[in-house]
């Protein structure tokens, strides 16, 4: 029995009537699907104390993983269980990030041993099974930026490999040899690195390590190793550590150049693009800071009840990120050795676009996060 079942009183338009002065109130609709259940708002009033609203959301977070587990667990081998065992993963690793970043926020307010080790488990599992779907997603996303660079009618489906040298191929939209021979080095490259990391994942879940992190996220499910401090008012320490997680998210905001990304083609994102050392990874640095520091405020206003409508910053932050580590493996590719230089070519300029995407994602970011700038014409 999942402790979260019990979090919700009543039912869908059920008043109950012993209940309804004491209902709790219901997170916004614009939360994320995987979002935590609703708790008292935050602070939680006077009476409230900071056990009751972190323990019963560790609780749930924990049946949430468990859950998950189990539905990887119970996938099939056809292509059916190949997607639903995809799906259970990205749960479980929704679930062991909420979990790692709550502790990380309120660690004053736990057993610190046990949540610093928990933690540092948790992220090498979410780690470790996050590379997988980040291969495949890249490789699907530069295959398909090839085919829309090479006028061949990107978004017709899913992204394929091209034949280019094909006898029959059209010369109009059809892929240059150099684009052609491109999307084959990037799938053999990535397709590997797939396949590693396939094989990585399957060698944690079946390890003791992972057995471990197990049992622990199943005895959070019913007891949270909390510290003294835990049993204070939540008013008066529970939510002054939310708010130094949105602090801290709005700092490292500050300190970003977004007067230059509010300009469209601003040419930021290409910024030390020839140069020996990929400086366009130096630059990105601040903005991944960022997108982590906005998930552990999401996730801490989630244990307070008090939900902050991020999911667009987050979504094009999510963008960068991904175009980001595109560019990446596409400057990658292109320093292969004895490559020929049509192929060099195209990688370069798959590089470019995705270097512009990444500008793209920082441009949607200053527009959501400062929109009053935005309107400013």
């Amino acid at each position: 029995m999942y402790r979260n079942c019990s979090l919700t009183p009543g039912g869908a338009g059920v008043r109950n009537r012993d209940t309804a002065s004491r209902t709790r109130p219901q997170p916004r609709p614009d939360t994320r699907p995987d979002s935590a259940p609703a708790f008292p708002p935050a602070g939680g009033g006077p009476d409230v104390l900071s056990r009751e609203l972190l323990a019963p959301y560790l609780h749930a977070r924990a049946a949430d993983f468990l859950r998950s587990l189990r539905l990887h667990r119970e996938s099939g081998q056809d292509p059916q269980g190949a997607a639903d065992a995809a799906r259970a993963a990205h749960a479980l690793r929704g679930s062991a990030r909420r979990i790692s970043g709550t502790l990380h926020t309120f660690r004053p307010l736990t057993d610190t041993g046990w949540a610093d080790t928990l933690r540092a488990e948790l992220a090498w599992l979410s780690g470790t099974l996050a590379r997988e779907h980040a291969y495949a997603a890249r490789l699907n996303r530069l295959l398909e930026a090839l085919n829309r660079l090479s006028g061949s009618g990107a978004g017709a489906g899913p992204a394929t490999v091209p034949a280019a040298r094909g006898r029959g191929a059209e010369p109009t939209g059809a892929l240059t040899v150099g684009a052609a021979r491109a999307g084959a080095l990037l799938e053999r490259q990535l397709t590997l690195a797939r396949t590693r990391a396939h094989s990585a994942a399957l060698q944690a879940l079946g390890s003791s390590r992972f057995h471990a992190v197990a049992d622990a996220v199943a005895l959070l499910a019913s007891d949270v190793p909390l510290g003294p401090a835990a049993a204070a008012p939540a008013a008066e320490v529970l939510a002054p550590l939310a708010s130094g997680a949105e602090q801290r998210l709005k700092e490292a905001v500050a300190a970003l150049p977004l007067g230059r990304a509010s300009h469209p083609y601003n040419a930021e994102a290409l910024v030390h693009g020839l140069a020996p050392a990929p400086g366009g990874e130096t630059q990105d640095a601040p903005w991944h800071h960022v997108r982590l520091l906005l998930r552990l405020h999401r996730y801490a206003q989630e244990v307070v009840a008090a939900p902050a409508d991020t999911l667009p910053a987050a979504q094009a932050l999510d963008r960068h990120r991904d175009a980001a580590e595109a560019a990446t493996a596409a400057a990658s590719a292109a320093r292969t050795p004895r490559i020929a230089p049509a192929t060099a070519y195209a990688l370069g300029v798959l590089h470019a676009d995705q270097r512009h995407e990444v500008e793209a994602a920082r441009f949607s970011f200053q527009q959501v996060w400062q929109p009053e700038a935005a309107a400013t014409p």
